[in-house]
């Protein structure tokens, strides 16, 4: 539960949340999320951390990531580098899991409440550092996918998990042709 009084940070692990809402069958409307967190609380800051691909051009990032820019968010980019696995498939890789916690440590004694979207296991340590300083931390992500979302042991070190699916009607974005204008974000900027 998230109190009217606290001060919030939200710290979106880009990739993980498009996933997530994806494989729910949805589009998260970032306009939309942003208010639903300016209602619950105190918003404080609000972060997307995300990787980019230089060798391709991503057709719906790059306008994703100038909306969110101009409205509201702060917007942290890594370049994803190309690796081989095992198996010699060619993967790319873009870890911006370092630079989120470094913010959310920073940052952690001007907010009460901190909330991390991502199900990604590697956060946990995070999750326990920010709470031994007096942060409550909710984890927003989802166990209803197959496979979940989210790592049991940061569902469990969390003090409060949000279900996405449980979001969907504050934050879908209504497509064109639904009733939306088309924008990245699903709303007039």
């Amino acid at each position: 539960m998230i109190y009217v009084d606290e001060r919030l940070a939200l710290y979106i692990d880009g990739w993980n949340l498009h996933s997530s809402a994806r494989a729910l069958g949805f589009e998260i409307d970032f306009k939309s999320l942003l208010a639903e967190f300016m209602r619950l609380g105190k918003l404080v800051s609000a972060a997307y951390y995300t990787a980019l691909n230089e060798h391709e051009d991503s057709p719906g990032v790059r306008p994703l990531i100038d909306w969110l820019s101009y409205n509201g968010f702060t917007v942290v980019t890594r370049t994803a580098v190309e690796v081989e696995d095992s198996a010699g498939r060619r993967r790319f890789r873009g870890r911006i899991d370092l630079r989120l916690a470094v913010d959310a440590m920073e940052m952690s004694k001007r907010i009460d409440h901190a909330v991390l979207f991502s199900g990604d296991g590697a956060f946990r340590p995070l999750v326990a550092a920010l709470q031994r300083r007096g942060v409550r931390v909710t984890v927003v992500s989802s166990i209803r996918t197959g496979p979940p979302m989210i790592a049991d042991e940061l569902r469990r070190q969390a003090d409060n998990f949000i279900e996405l699916d449980e979001l969907r009607e504050r934050i879908e974005r209504v497509r064109s042709g639904e009733g939306g204008n088309g924008d990245p974000a699903g709303t007039d900027s």
